[in-house]
């Protein structure tokens, strides 16, 4: 007997609909003025809800910029993924996966840096940064299927190397030194780091 869907009820779309207000205020806010010049208050009234309300969908201004981030790094991880399917050499495939991802971290800096802030640091109760999480995991997988074309590389070192090129990304994206650098110099900063650890 076929599964027939139940229609969205009321009550599910309205929390949708300020979901989605709420989503596209901060997204809004953050990109003009930096998730640090932005207070949750001026969120809330930008997406016309009540502060109150406001935290029922994140906690905290941290969790706000989780939610923001979080779909446009799932974006980018969608297009790494799918550009390194027709690459052959493992360093250009990795590359084209790490790519999109750095852009994505590099379009408002101090949004990026803050974003991994939260990502390590933040509380893993918390539904945007369990989200967060789990793209870093799908990056590091993706990785690791790439690698494991290479025949003599095993299923555990090509998960170990993706976990490294996972930690070489978030050092180059966050690091204060490299704060003013173009995406061109973070990726081939990232890249000559890759390129050590990639079996010749």
């Amino acid at each position: 007997m076929p599964l027939v869907s139940r229609p969205v009820g009321r009550r599910e779309r309205n929390k949708q609909e300020k979901l989605d207000r709420i989503t596209a205020a901060a997204t809004e806010l953050f990109a003009e003025r930096g998730v640090d010049e932005v207070t949750t208050q001026e969120i809330a009234d930008k997406a016309d809800i009540g502060a109150g309300t406001l935290f029922l969908y994140a906690k905290s201004k941290g969790e706000l910029l989780l939610l923001v981030q979080n779909s446009t790094y799932a974006a980018a991880l969608a297009e790494g993924k799918r550009a390194a399917e027709g690459i052959t050499d493992p360093l250009d495939a990795v590359m084209a996966i790490v790519r999109p991802v750095v852009e994505c971290n590099r379009k408002q800096v101090d949004n990026g840096r803050t974003y991994l802030r939260e990502i390590v640091f933040g509380d893993p109760e918390e539904p945007h940064h369990r989200d967060a999480l789990d793209l870093s995991a799908q990056t590091e997988d993706a990785i690791a299927v790439v690698l494991q074309r290479d025949p003599g590389t095993s299923a555990q070192d090509a998960a170990v190397r993706a976990r490294i090129v996972s930690a070489i990304m978030f050092i180059s994206m966050g690091a204060t030194f490299n704060i003013a650098d173009p995406v061109d110099d973070v990726v081939r900063e990232i890249r000559d780091q890759v390129r050590v650890l990639l079996p010749r």
